[in-house]
């Protein structure tokens, strides 16, 4: 990552609080990023991956929605693994830039915010065009949007999750590990847990306790959002009909971004307090 040290700064031995801060730090920090992610090709072959993927599944069905359907069975698994795993593995084979960054008189949050704000566009910018093109041209209506920005909201707060993982751990092999967990642990333990809750306990009226755990996990969130898109919470029974009734009101499409914007805002908050105190 030679070409990062063009950014570097003069008088970067004074003291930071000595001498103004460069204009927009923090974007500047995002262009080289995304320059340099584009270097490694990886995000174009996410974005090819994803334009076949999403190809083949619409020709491959009559109907749109059952295209979509198969679409978002991909989108739930694939997608948080790659952001988590590629976003964890960046950070760390790019310390070095870090450290350089760090000797600059630059705040550590804005090049925290900075790297995630590169990552997060790159990785946004490829699922938009792997998938938002194909879905706009099979099918442009409302739930091929809501497709689209739950995947851009899943995508932000998996990148969270993964600038938080790095920050916890200084080893590459353990933060790995943690992202790995984290992703497992949204994607298929999670659900795993609340059917043997709902089994444990089917004897009592668990359908509210059910829609409140459902904020506990973002891949639960995008789920229910498309199945109610799709029409498909009728194929839950009792459960969905409740589910239809409160995230298709205008109070629980609410709680449901807000909880969204909380995965993504709250452990990238986390992230920068960790690292603003973190001995590099």
């Amino acid at each position: 990552m030679k070409h990062f040290s063009a950014i570097a700064l003069p008088g970067a031995a004074k003291r930071q609080d000595e001498q103004p801060l460069p204009p927009m730090p923090l974007l500047k920090i995002a262009k080289y990023v995304v320059y340099d992610i584009l270097r490694s090709r990886f995000v174009l072959a996410y974005l090819l991956f994803l334009v076949v993927v999403s190809m083949s599944f619409f020709n491959l069905e009559s109907d749109p929605a059952k295209g979509m359907m198969s679409l978002l069975n991909i989108i739930l698994i694939v997608l948080p693994l790659v952001s988590i795993v590629f976003a964890t593995i960046h950070l760390y084979n790019a310390y070095e830039f870090t450290e350089l960054l760090l000797a600059q008189p630059l705040r550590r949050s804005d090049i925290f915010l900075g790297q995630y704000l590169g990552l997060a566009l790159s990785l946004c910018l490829a699922f938009g065009l792997g998938v938002g093109v194909p879905v706009l041209l099979y099918d442009g209506s409302l739930r091929g949007g809501v497709l689209v920005l739950c995947g851009v909201l899943l995508t932000l707060a998996f990148v969270s999750l993964a600038f938080l993982s790095t920050v916890l751990s200084r080893d590459k092999a353990r933060g790995i590990g943690i992202a790995l967990l984290l992703w497992f642990l949204c994607t298929i333990l999670y659900d795993g847990v609340v059917l043997m809750a709902m089994f444990a306990f089917s004897d009592y009226p668990l359908e509210k306790a059910v829609m409140a755990l459902t904020f506990l996990n973002p891949v639960d969130l995008t789920r229910i959002a498309m199945l109610l898109q799709l029409d498909a919470a009728a194929l839950m029974g009792y459960t969905g009909a409740l589910f239809q009734h409160f995230f298709g009101s205008a109070l629980g499409m609410g709680l449901s971004m807000l909880a969204m914007l909380a995965w993504i805002v709250g452990p990238l908050a986390l992230a920068v307090r960790i690292f603003r105190r973190k001995d590099i």
